[in-house]
């Protein structure tokens, strides 16, 4: 069973889910929380409630932002116009091999650490696009790792700083950039750059700080093939999703099609790791919450 100090979800069910971040308990919705709810209770006791027509209400819909510490950072959270707090709880699965991953970069002999971002010792570079509030960041900068934190959204990237401010990470490598993943990636080609590793989590929709467009089912696959001329030949990959007709074998797919050399014409999904991502109640149900494809980096 996922146990997460600091997060914990309560219950889910009628097109909801309740969750506590924290010190607050949130009941927001959900169109995957199907089923029956079993705590009426927990769920008057909220303290912050969003419903898509009319907002925030609940006794907290005022009350600005408030600390958690979870997998061993301490992160702001603030309810936001979209219905979200500033975690993806689903993603804390994943900092533990993200972690891993750095430590083992760091431990072998690399060619491609940027030189940019490392200090006395050779430091894995990694880039971590679409990168939000910067969970990942942090976990990977906390473990080692020079991160390159690229997100589309000034405020979101500022919000990511303060992150890292508050877990004693703001003097670690950290390149915060704001822009579109794709071009940046696009530009970071052509400037030679590579990395170690790479962290993806799109979204289904949105837009670059231009206002160009994203839609993943059209540029995924471009963007993975734009992001492999980036990576060494040891680089580890971790690639999630949270679009409900994309699971983990079609993430693999698309993340094999990144990394098969061109010569090969060999789309070979082996060796990649594939699932769901989810959280899960005390009880043993599961919310599904996405898929994830990843690579754990080493001989190709």
């Amino acid at each position: 069973m996922q146990v997460f100090a600091g997060y914990e979800l309560l219950d889910f069910g009628d097109g909801a889910r309740l969750e506590r971040f924290g010190a607050r308990t949130v009941d927001r919705p959900h169109p995957g929380a199907l089923g029956a709810r079993r705590d009426p209770e927990a769920w008057d006791a909220a303290d912050l409630r969003f419903d898509r027509d009319r907002g925030w209400t609940g006794r907290a819909a005022a009350g600005g932002s408030w600390p958690i510490d979870v997998v061993g950072l301490t992160l702001e959270l603030r309810a936001t116009d979209a219905g979200q707090v500033g975690l993806f709880p689903e993603h804390l699965a994943m900092v533990p091999w993200l972690r891993d991953r750095v430590e083992a970069r760091a431990a072998a002999p690399m060619t491609g650490a940027d030189p940019t971002l490392a200090g006395p010792d050779p430091t894995p570079a990694v880039l971590h696009a679409f990168a939000y509030t910067g969970i990942a960041t942090l976990a990977m900068a906390a473990a080692g790792a020079g991160v390159t934190h690229v997100d589309s959204s000034r405020p979101t990237v500022a919000w990511a700083r303060r992150n890292a401010d508050a877990s004693g990470l703001g003097d670690r490598p950290i390149r915060w950039i704001v822009d579109d993943a794709l071009a940046f990636a696009e530009r970071e080609v052509r400037r030679g750059r590579r990395y170690d590793g790479l962290v993806l989590d799109p979204p289904s929709y949105g837009h670059g700080p231009a206002g160009q467009p994203w839609r993943l089912a059209e540029q995924l696959p471009t963007l993975i093939e734009t992001c492999a001329a980036l990576l060494e030949p040891h680089a580890f990959v971790l690639l999630t999703a949270h679009t409900p007709d994309i699971d983990g074998d079609r993430l693999a797919d698309l993340l094999a099609g990144g990394r098969s050399r061109p010569a090969s014409g060999v789309r070979r999904t082996s060796g990649i790791e594939r699932g769901d991502l989810y959280v899960e109640c005390g009880d043993g149900r599961r919310l599904e919450l996405g898929a994830f494809a990843r690579w754990p980096g080493g001989a190709s």
